[in-house]
């Protein structure tokens, strides 16, 4: 697992691409028969991604949570992006197709991933923060994900949310988690940009064409900067920063917070006006 400590505004107005890149970009996250996790100081934040094609993975623990087992102070949100697996939570599997979500609370120790057809794997994303109770495990079909259809044609970002883990959802301590599907020919997430200083986020951009890119942008709103990112990539988003992008096609991805403020509202908008 690898760790990375947090940037300040200024530190990160002063980065250079490379700089950008090492610090807010994981560019391998589903990797065949790996578990890869990045943990990350802003809101002790840890997300990955796990391809099970050979053999069942187990989630294990590691150094840096001084914990003996993953989810001893944790709870983790989980979203299949991949074909049909299976999450087996002390003993009980749970099935997940594309798109659906599981949510694992705290006090959970044997976590383990499959593949139902190794032609076609399982790619799990994983989005984990600490707890302070234990919560039941929940499964949420896609279908049962409330999609939300906002956006329009003329400003080219009609989208579906689905929302999963969040106050009127899934239940947990702190998480909130979901995902956006771009319709065909829209391009623009996140429009118009926000900030919410109270829990940061992190990006997971998934279903994007090969040889097409998404143009990230973070930083304040006044000191804007970009990352260029590829299909099954992610982007860590400090709290101060805004989160927003543009594809060269449509794409999918996926959403998660964490932080002081449970409420999938809370957002401070920025004006567009405003953004340098």
């Amino acid at each position: 697992m690898e760790v990375r400590y947090h940037n300040s505004a200024k530190e990160t107005a002063a980065m250079g691409t490379d700089e950008l890149r090492a610090a807010f970009l994981m560019q391998q996250v589903m990797v065949p028969d790996e578990i890869k996790l990045l943990y990350t100081h802003y809101d002790r934040v840890i997300i990955g991604g796990v391809v099970p094609v050979y053999k069942t993975l187990s989630l294990p623990t590691y150094d840096a949570l001084k914990a003996d087992y993953f989810l001893q102070r944790r709870e983790i949100g989980i979203i299949n992006i991949g074909g049909d697996g299976e999450v087996i939570v002390e003993g009980k599997a749970y099935p997940l197709r594309k798109l659906d979500c599981l949510y694992v609370g705290k006090g959970n120790e044997k976590i383990q991933f499959k593949s139902v057809k190794r032609a076609a794997p399982a790619k799990f994303y994983l989005l984990s923060a600490p707890a302070h109770k234990e919560i039941r495990v929940q499964l949420m079909k896609k279908e049962k994900a409330s999609p939300v259809e906002l956006g329009a044609v003329a400003t080219a970002n009609q989208r579906t949310i689905y929302k999963y883990i969040h106050a009127d959802g899934l239940k947990s301590c702190q998480l909130v988690m979901g995902l956006t599907l771009l319709k065909e020919g829209s391009v623009w997430n996140t429009i118009p940009t926000h900030v919410h200083d109270r829990r940061m986020e992190a990006y997971f951009y998934f279903d994007l064409a090969e040889n097409q890119k998404v143009i990230h942008l973070m930083g304040e709103p006044t000191e804007t900067r970009h990352l260029v990112v590829g299909n099954e990539q992610a982007i860590v988003s400090p709290p101060w920063s805004i989160h927003s992008g543009c594809g060269t096609s449509n794409y999918g991805f996926i959403w998660g917070m964490a932080g002081e403020n449970y409420v999938y509202t809370d957002m401070d908008v920025i004006d567009i006006n405003a953004l340098r």
